[in-house]
């Protein structure tokens, strides 16, 4: 699987022009808990990864200031969690994404506010 899935991230990073930079499925990702409720839509960005993380933050819906909304989760469960999200988490850190409608709808942009400390 891994293998397949770093080949289709590294399609989507060429396809919008950005660089790969790859989500090791070992590390964590902030996720919340709509997103495996199937929440629509699904928005998700990439902070700088550490030892721990990827960087990313990904929720469904409506977002939230609560500080338990976004739960930890191993890179490799959010593929049973919301399998639509995962071409993507090849994409840097500077990176938003949002997918509506089932993945009809997909915006991909960089925000520079994510790189800053």
């Amino acid at each position: 699987m891994e293998n397949n899935l770093e080949n289709l991230q590294k399609e989507i990073c060429l396809k919008y022009g950005m660089e790969f930079q790859r989500s090791d499925l070992s590390l964590k990702v902030g996720v919340s808990l709509s997103v495996k409720d199937n929440q629509q839509p699904i928005h998700a960005l990439r902070h700088p990864k550490d030892e721990h993380t990827t960087g990313w933050y990904i929720w469904a819906g409506e977002y939230s200031e609560d500080e338990d909304f976004f739960k930890p989760l191993h890179t490799v469960h959010l593929d049973e969690w919301c399998p639509i999200i995962m071409p993507y988490l090849g994409l840097p850190a500077g990176t938003r994404v949002l997918i509506a409608e089932d993945g009809k709808y997909v915006d991909v942009w960089t925000d520079p506010t994510l790189l800053e400390i």
